[in-house]
């Protein structure tokens, strides 16, 4: 077993391969390194750079300088700019910015928008890495002669029977395999996440070894283009005139007051609601955006077992059989895995089969299949139901 600088492993390999599990020289192998600006990034290209790999590094400019400055903790813009570029100096390696602004607005910004006037709850972080990040900035590393692209992600990469499979982080706190369901099997071929073995206060120190600006930088925040935490200040500006009023309806019909516009309420949310006098909390159940509706009604009314999943990503080199294969399912990013069957669907999609209901199932956002720690793959929630009311 070989390690890296610092004592760090980054994955099996064969004594022929280098750590990154490349077959020629690490000096001879070319990785660029996503660099947001953060500590976790800027301690990959450290690392790399150490074990003596020709690293470049480049930083992707995604929105507006302006609102990027005003807001602490975000990524890819501002002060995280110049926070990258001086890391890479202090490394003597290469340092390109790549401005993305109108990609990252087509790909990420409009579609987060446009699933909340849908009434779903979007997960704009996984369309980023999905697209702006494992796809454009792949294809831009590939260009550049790349062996590798490598990220600060916590997810591990592993070598398997089948080829390069993705494993959850040895980290559970940090652990982001949930927001990578998307990665395809050809994109797993070309990444390398050299942090997923190691804990959070390790990269810290590893910052702190290598001298860098950002060792005590705070870590970003979910959704970068957000600013203060106000979702539908963002859907506003993007589409104007979104935020329609509307009638706050029980399951019962009776109506219990108004709203300001749906994208301010998402399934499951109790909090907010502005009504009360029942004699159980009330959550939001169901959201109708074309009659501007919100539906609330008891947590007992949110149960869901069956989920219907859209676009599919399937990362075991075997189809998914007919008959469906046993796995745990995450539902939300920071929900416990829940014992499931996955099946096959027409048209891409798959439906999962929940041993026990869950409660909170929002359209829009991420079903994450696992086998142990293994990241099986995962889609989209297109919708959920209670099989007991079908």
């Amino acid at each position: 077993m070989r390690r890296a600088a610092g004592g760090l492993y980054f994955g099996p390999m064969s004594a022929d391969m280098n750590s990154l599990g490349i077959g020629k020289p690490a000096g001879a192998t070319r990785v660029v390194v996503a660099m947001s600006g953060g500590v976790d990034s800027s301690v990959t290209a450290a690392l790399l750079h150490a074990e003596g790999y020709e690293v470049v590094g480049i930083t992707l400019q995604l929105y507006d300088h302006g609102m990027a400055l005003a807001k602490k903790g975000a990524c890819c813009a501002g002060q995280d700019i110049y926070d990258a570029r001086q890391v890479a100096e202090r490394l003597g390696i290469p340092h390109y910015v790549l401005d993305y602004e109108n990609r990252f607005r087509d790909s990420v910004m409009e579609d987060f928008a446009d699933s909340y006037l849908r009434g779903e709850t979007p997960i704009p972080c996984v369309s980023c890495n999905q697209t702006v990040k494992f796809r454009d900035l792949l294809a831009t590393a590939r260009d550049l002669g790349a062996d590798a692209l490598a990220t600060g992600h916590y997810v591990q990469r592993r070598l398997g029977p089948a080829g390069a499979e993705l494993h959850r982080a040895v980290d559970p706190r940090r652990d982001q395999s949930y927001f990578l369901f998307a990665t395809t099997r050809d994109q797993l071929d070309f990444l390398r996440f050299p942090l997923g073995g190691l804990e959070k206060d390790a990269v810290r120190a590893q910052a702190e070894r290598f001298g860098l600006v950002v060792a005590d930088k705070p870590d970003s925040q979910d959704i970068c283009f957000v600013p203060q935490g106000s979702y539908a200040a963002v859907v506003e500006k993007l589409r104007p005139g979104a935020a329609d009023p509307g009638e706050i309806v029980h399951l019962d019909g009776r109506v219990m007051g108004r709203h300001e516009g749906i994208i301010h309420y998402t399934i499951g949310q109790r909090r907010g609601l502005g009504v009360g006098g029942e004699s159980e909390p009330l959550f939001v159940v169901r959201l109708e955006p074309e009659a501007h509706r919100v539906i609330v009604g008891p947590k007992a009314a949110l149960a869901r077992d069956r989920i219907i999943l859209r676009d599919l990503n399937w990362l075991p080199g075997e189809a998914l059989a007919a008959e469906g294969r046993r796995i745990e399912v995450k539902l939300r990013s920071a929900s416990a895995p829940a014992a499931a069957t996955l099946y096959p669907r027409s048209g891409g999609g798959a439906e999962v089969v929940l041993d026990v209901a869950q409660f909170g199932i929002s359209p829009g956002q991420a079903a994450v299949c696992y086998e142990g720690t293994r990241v099986l793959g995962g889609g989209w929630i297109a919708a959920a139901e209670s099989r007991l009311a079908a």
